[in-house]
């Protein structure tokens, strides 16, 4: 098997890399966006530019929570209002509001004093989705890589607001665990979820593209397990995770 890797590694993907060839597999780092003639892989680790331009080609399923999920997860697990609108709702905030791209960065992750202060029709086309959230403030922030609905590994990755990398703690695996009990169905088979507190109560941060994000420092043998779920070959597609495939940008679905 190879794994795909892009132009440029951050220090997490250099550990998901090294796994990779710990455990056997072939690992190609890109130097564009340009699949060479000839190149098989069935995995690949990357942000959602490069995976948009490389996974068709290769025939790579990419596996991401859907753009609502967020928004439609129960408030005894986000602890905050959270509506998924297209961007054209959002102009019309008359508050602050934290805002961000569902699964990319295409809208940067902020707070936004109100509407005017979003991204402009003449930059974002008004029907792309973006998710608007009540403004609270984490005390800690912890990354669990979650695969066949359990905890696989994690770890902490922010306190106060600011990068602290650290072990995860037996709470946020119990916060995670009742997560998904309830609503593991409406997640991928394999994926990121992050989760913080907010208030002192455990609360969901927002879930991530296993294939797009970075380990910190959980296990990186156990986080490239739910990596090559995440990115795998099409054709090992179960009719579980088929709902929850990534269309990129500008195609359609056979269903469309």
């Amino acid at each position: 098997m190879t794994l795909v890797l892009p132009p440029r590694l951050t220090a997490s993907a250099e550990a998901v890399r090294d796994a990779a060839r710990r455990r056997g597999l072939r690992t190609v780092q890109l130097p564009t966006f340009a699949v060479p003639d000839g190149l098989r892989a069935a995995h690949l680790h990357a942000g959602p530019g490069f995976a948009d331009a490389v996974a068709p080609a290769l025939g790579i399923a990419l596996l991401q929570a859907p753009a609502d999920w967020l928004a439609r997860l129960p408030r005894a697990f986000t602890r905050r209002r959270i509506d998924a609108v297209p961007i054209q709702e959002a102009y019309a905030l008359r508050r602050p509001a934290f805002v961000k791209s569902p699964n990319d960065k295409g809208i940067r992750a902020l707070v936004y004093t109100d509407g005017s202060r979003l991204p402009g029709s003449d930059e974002v086309d008004p029907r792309t989705p973006v998710l608007v959230s009540d403004v609270v403030e984490f005390t800690d922030e912890y990354r669990l890589h979650l695969l066949d609905g359990a905890v696989h590994t994690g770890s902490r990755y922010a306190e106060g607001g600011r990068l602290s990398l650290g072990p995860l703690p037996d709470g946020a695996a119990a916060f995670a665990e009742e997560l998904l009990a309830e609503c593991g169905a409406t997640l991928p088979s394999a994926v990121v979820v992050d989760v913080g507190r907010v208030g002192g109560r455990w609360a969901v941060i927002e879930a991530n593209a296993a294939w797009a994000s970075g380990v910190y420092t959980a296990d990186p043998d156990r986080a490239l397990d739910v990596v090559l779920r995440a990115a795998g070959p099409a054709t090992a597609l179960t009719a579980r995770d088929r709902p929850f495939v990534r269309v990129p940008e500008g195609r359609t679905t056979a269903a469309d």
